[in-house]
């Protein structure tokens, strides 16, 4: 008999009873991979970290201060009116004496006094400042809404990354299952070819070896997919013991227009907004200083009330007690024309022309910025797809290659090696794979957070 058919005689006899040899085979344990957790959607991670993510809670409190600053009256628009009262008494001993007249002695006289008024301040005119304040103001609150804005984005870019490196993480832990799986039948196989003598027992111990191997590498990757979790949970504002199953996969959108991105970012990047703010407020900071050249003009108004008990008063020789009382309205304007003042008033305002000019910089900066990190989002993003086609392409092929050659192995055609050449193939193209979609989705939510449409995306509708 030929070598050949010596061969293939003890294949078919290997397949007739590998079904009892394996029954009598004792499985190679299998280590425990991911418990059986809650669901969670990327819309419901982004809305607990919405709710509970510290940097938004506290972006929304300075947001809320801000606000709270935005009245008339914080501007000086409106008057201020004031109430006072007074109530004092007095215990002394008098002694008077007029020329060579006897003394007039009153011990322990008492008296009291009472005032009590009203008194309003309105500034009527100060060279516009109170309305520039009020402006101001405003301009401020509008910039805090987009510090708040950016701050969201960012969390909300964060929150999509760790879930999709969650989403990533499992995947992998997936393909070395499938791996272990492999490699199980690979050990099964030759363990029967070992039995029926057709092996020699090296194979055996080889694909053990190389089944540990990835059991090693599962453990491993169980540790990163603990890691990214806790990432995660820390990002949602919980406790990081929380336990979840990711149950969106990682699906890249290929249609994102660069003019589309590019406008979005001029008209809704919030960093964008916040440095065209400033602008807006070192502007009107520096009409407020030029304010205080004019004239101020105040109106004045009170009533009053002043009562006067004097137990101490003298009539000829009589011992008396004194009783007077005022009451009334008051009225007036106060004017207050700045003449000199140290040149303090030519320094603050040279101050405010350089604040105003830096503004402008930080505008200029910032457009600049965003322009190379759009550039460089741009085409991380068309690259990253071009990969992500040649990799979804590559797994078919190697997927293929594996089963052909488990094929092949199982009819004594392929040696181990060879098997395990493909067998780390398809793990490493399904790695390769996972990796280059999650960085695809990452280049998009970047780009979509410089464009300002992820806020618009995300969150939550009335």
């Amino acid at each position: 008999m030929s070598l050949f058919s010596r061969s293939l005689f003890f294949s078919f006899l290997l397949f007739s009873i590998s079904p009892l040899a394996w029954g009598q085979q004792d499985q190679t344990a299998k280590p425990q991979t991911v418990a059986p957790a809650p669901s969670l959607t990327l819309q419901e991670a982004i809305k607990i970290g919405l709710e509970n993510n510290y940097g938004i809670r506290l972006a929304r409190t300075d947001e809320q201060i801000v606000s709270n600053n935005v009245t008339r009256g914080n501007a000086g628009q409106l008057p201020g009116v004031n109430g006072n009262f007074t109530r004092n008494f007095t215990r002394n001993n008098v002694r008077q004496q007029l020329g060579d007249q006897d003394p007039r002695i009153a011990n322990g006289a008492e008296s009291n006094q009472l005032n009590a008024n009203v008194a309003l301040n309105w500034t009527v005119f100060d060279g516009l400042g109170m309305f520039i304040a009020y402006d101001r103001l405003k301009a401020l609150e509008q910039q805090q809404q987009q510090i708040t804005r950016a701050t969201i984005e960012e969390s909300i870019a964060n929150i999509t990354d760790a879930y999709y490196n969650v989403v990533r993480e499992s995947g992998k832990i997936r393909s070395l299952e499938e791996a272990l799986n492999i490699g199980q039948q690979r050990i099964d196989l030759t363990q029967g070819r070992v039995d029926v003598g057709v092996s020699a027992k090296v194979e055996v111990l080889t694909a053990r070896v190389d089944y540990n191997a990835d059991r090693s590498l599962l453990l491993q990757q169980q540790e990163l997919l603990s890691a990214a979790k806790i990432n995660l949970n820390n990002l949602l504002g919980r406790t990081t013991v929380i336990d979840f199953q990711p149950i969106d996969s990682i699906v890249v959108t290929t249609g994102l227009r660069a003019e589309e991105i590019v406008q979005g970012i001029l008209d809704k990047n919030p960093r964008l907004q916040q440095a065209r703010l400033g602008v807006d407020v070192a502007r009107y900071e520096r009409r407020l200083v030029r304010a205080d050249r004019w004239p101020q003009v105040s109106l004045t108004s009170g009533y009053g009330l002043t009562r006067n008990i004097n137990g101490a008063a003298f009539f000829g020789t009589q011992l008396a007690t004194n009783v007077s009382r005022n009451q009334g309205l008051n009225y007036g304007v106060v004017a207050t024309i700045p003449i000199f003042n140290g040149f303090n008033q030519r320094r603050l305002e040279q101050n405010a022309r350089v604040i105003e000019e830096q503004s402008r910089l930080i505008l200029d900066q910032t457009r600049l910025s965003l322009d190379a990190e759009t550039e460089q989002a741009l085409a991380r993003y068309q690259n990253r797809l071009q990969l992500l086609e040649l990799e979804e392409e590559n797994i078919l092929l190697a997927r293929e290659n594996v089963n052909i050659a488990l094929a092949r192995y199982r009819l004594g055609l392929l040696t181990p090696l060879d098997l395990r050449v493909a067998q780390r193939s398809q793990l490493d193209a399904e790695v390769r794979l996972l990796d280059i979609r999650f960085q695809a989705k990452q280049a998009e939510t970047t780009l979509r957070r410089l464009s300002g449409y992820l806020v618009q995306e995300n969150l939550p509708r009335p």
